[in-house]
């Protein structure tokens, strides 16, 4: 039987792609070249992770781009069974092929789970995250799976929409909570502690 948490869980989500899809092309964009821009002005580390934003997630390639420019080096998330997310290096948009569930991924020598633990910086992907800095996913676990290797002083970073930093959100005990939030109106904005939730 499902249980009240995740039929929340279910509800929120329902209700956030349905006004991802409502966005025009034209929002999309600007709210893309604006991440873009807030990327730029991150202090950013030598290696960071990041993933590619696909069907109407926030933000482009010019995010990935951006973290490249400030001359790190960048791992994107390699999909497979259920567990931990492994992960292969970005060197350019024309280097990344379709995967599946619709994501791309970059060519190259593919890297264990535990690569996450160079990264000092970590851009996440989330239809929502709430101010306390739980975050709500698409429901498939491979972040709250992964997340756990990462390194206790990695920034986790949810990158959103304004209106998808909400006041709370339903959470679990094994959600993991990000320290801060990206969003194309405020940039970089600080949440609750991150670590498991209690």
């Amino acid at each position: 039987m499902e249980m009240p948490v995740e039929r929340d869980k279910h509800a929120w989500r329902s209700e956030i792609l349905a006004r991802r899809e409502a966005v025009t092309a034209r929002t999309h964009a600007a709210e893309s070249a604006a991440l873009a821009r807030a990327v730029r002005e991150l202090e950013i580390p030598a290696w960071v992770c990041a993933y590619v934003p696909v069907r109407g997630e926030p933000g482009s390639t010019a995010m990935l781009d951006a973290v490249r420019e400030a001359g790190a080096r960048l791992l994107l998330p390699i999909t497979g069974p259920p567990g931990p997310l492994e992960w292969a290096e970005y060197t350019g948009a024309d280097a990344l092929h379709a995967a599946r569930w619709g994501l791309l991924e970059p060519d190259g020598p593919v890297l264990p789970p535990e690569a996450i633990t160079r990264a000092e910086l970590v851009l996440i992907p989330a239809l929502a995250v709430d101010r306390r800095g739980v975050r709500l996913g698409r429901g498939a676990g491979h972040y709250d799976r992964t997340l756990s290797a990462a390194r206790v002083d990695a920034r986790l970073v949810a990158v959103v929409r304004d209106d998808e930093v909400v006041d709370e959100l339903p959470a679990e005990p094994h959600d993991f909570h990000m320290g801060w939030a990206l969003t194309p109106g405020d940039g970089l904005q600080q949440l609750g502690i991150a670590g498991v939730a209690e």
